[in-house]
């Protein structure tokens, strides 16, 4: 018999690998990405979709420079794990505890802190752990002898758009995915990729649409693949056929409607009982955050650092947006803007989201005094990451404005609010509120996080510290860019985006390249 060769990994060298791979993909986009993303900018004809990809763009690369989150969402940590049976560990500590440590390292690191996310009790208390973990871990025991490891962060926005469903064996996926795709709106952060599994069981078939989001943007390739008439699989044709379909939905970036809602759509598959077809969507927001590499006993991952040469050279002019003094904003000013208006915010501007509108809610329920008065004031669905050295807030980035629909009327009825910013669509219970109390709701573009705390000059606690995160903060913000969305008589671009993308993608002879 030939001799079996050993790897020791050791504790340490895990443990840091896990924390360097966190902090790396925090602020690097991988290289395919952003090429995906430069291509979808320069063949984008929607100003607003082009807008908004070119902000992501933008904000990728001061990331890049700048060492810090390209999304205020740092993610849930996911860690998948292939162990070579041949794999020794040197350490003390479980596979879980090991991964833990290097996320707890990660997210606490004092040069780029990330913010904490992670709630225990999810069904009682929802306490944070203060470190992110634990981290959710995938392990496979594969021959060989080295440990392969792909870290994944995945924030809150497109991880709550996951569908499942078990479908009839003579069904079809492609009808299913178009049917589901636009009622996921444009919480997810769009344009970004969506994993698709088929197959196995409903758990396995969400695990593989989970994984299979982990491989490079190569659509690209496939389509020049198709051009040369190769040969193609029939997961690799499903893949063609999905993308051009979901693009001609006309969904756009960010929802606003546009030619790119996918830059690709990865599908794994598995074998099932014959009675089942379990499919599932996940999607990958435009904060694509994933790393893959291997230890061999040899010592901790090296990640090289990107080249910036990879990003396109794109400045945000902010002289095409209408200056709003906050400070004087009135409820006339608000009812003359127009929808897919691009205005830039100046003044002082509240913030507040799930937790803050909660505790209102119980506030005002028991006649008690709010921490601060909203009366003509503009609130801001944010949940920010720390600062650090001299920034005022770390990136703060809008979170999915859904979530407070159904706080809407009672805001805009109860505090005197008169407008709210936040991302992707609103629902039909908030545009009602918004035409009934002549509000507006605006829009940031998810996913440009960094890009948008560069216009917060200035950040203080008025309420609710307790919440951390989800405290009640003033920032003074300088030419802060967003959409008007949802307009005083209640016309939202997330409607009438996308249906006239649609329209015209539908006359368009050529497939989107």
């Amino acid at each position: 018999m030939g001799k079996v060769t050993m790897t020791t990994i050791r504790q340490e060298d895990f443990i840091s690998s896990i924390a360097d791979a966190f902090q790396y993909i925090s602020y690097y986009h991988s290289p395919d990405f952003i090429k995906a993303m430069a291509e979808a900018y320069e063949r984008e004809q929607s100003p607003a979709a082009k807008d908004a990809i070119a902000q992501l763009l933008i904000n990728s690369r001061m990331c890049a420079e700048g060492h810090r989150p390209m999304c205020q969402d740092t993610g849930i940590c996911v860690v998948f794990l292939k162990v070579g049976m041949n794999v020794h560990w040197d350490a003390k500590l479980s596979l879980q505890e090991m991964v833990n440590e290097g996320v707890r390292r990660a997210y606490l690191n004092p040069d780029n802190m990330l913010r904490a996310s992670v709630l225990a009790d999810p069904a009682g208390a929802r306490k944070n752990t203060n470190d992110n973990t634990p981290a959710v871990i995938h392990t496979e025991i594969v021959a060989g002898d080295h440990l392969e490891v792909i870290c994944a962060a995945k924030g809150g926005g497109s991880e709550n758009k996951s569908k499942f469903a078990a479908l009839n064996p003579s069904d079809s996926i492609v009808d299913w995915v178009l049917k589901t795709v636009p009622t996921m709106g444009a919480g997810w952060c769009p344009p970004g990729m969506l994993g698709i599994g088929i197959g196995g069981t409903p758990e396995k078939a969400m695990l593989l649409a989970k994984e299979s989001l982990m491989a490079p943007v190569d659509m690209h390739e496939l389509k020049l693949k198709a051009g040369r008439k190769e040969k193609l699989s029939r997961i690799e044709e499903l893949r063609l056929e999905l993308y051009d379909k979901v693009n001609a939905l006309g969904i756009g970036a960010q929802g606003l409607g546009g030619l790119t809602t996918v830059l690709d759509i990865k599908i794994l598959d598995y074998p099932t009982h014959a009675a089942s077809l379990p499919v599932a969507m996940i999607p990958n927001c435009a904060a694509t955050r994933h790393i893959h590499f291997h230890l061999d006993g040899s010592g901790p991952a090296k990640l090289a650092p990107p080249d910036l040469k990879d990003w396109p050279k794109l400045t945000y002019d902010a002289s095409k947006g209408k200056r709003v003094n906050l400070d004087t904003l009135t409820q006339a000013e608000v009812a003359s803007w127009k929808p897919g208006e691009v205005l830039l915010l100046n003044g002082k501007l509240l913030t507040g989201r799930d937790a803050a509108h909660k505790r209102i809610q119980g506030m005002l329920a028991k006649g008690e005094k709010l921490p601060v008065d909203f009366k003509n004031r503009v609130i801001y669905y944010v949940g920010p990451v720390d600062p650090v050295r001299d920034e005022a807030v770390g990136p703060a980035g809008p979170t999915t404005a859904t979530r407070m629909d159904k706080f809407t009327e009672m805001m805009l009825a109860e505090t005197g609010l008169i407008s709210m910013v936040g991302k992707a669509e609103r629902g039909p219970v908030a545009i009602e509120a918004i035409k009934k109390h002549k509000s507006a709701y605006l829009m940031a573009v998810g996913g440009a996080a960094y890009l948008v705390a560069k216009a917060i000059k200035a950040a203080r606690v008025v309420g609710f510290a307790d919440l951390g995160m989800e405290a009640i903060y003033e920032f003074e913000v300088q030419d802060m860019p967003v959409t008007v969305a949802v307009d005083s008589q209640g016309v939202s671009v997330h409607e009438t985006g996308p249906r006239e993308w649609q329209a015209k993608i539908a006359n368009i002879p050529v497939r989107i390249v």
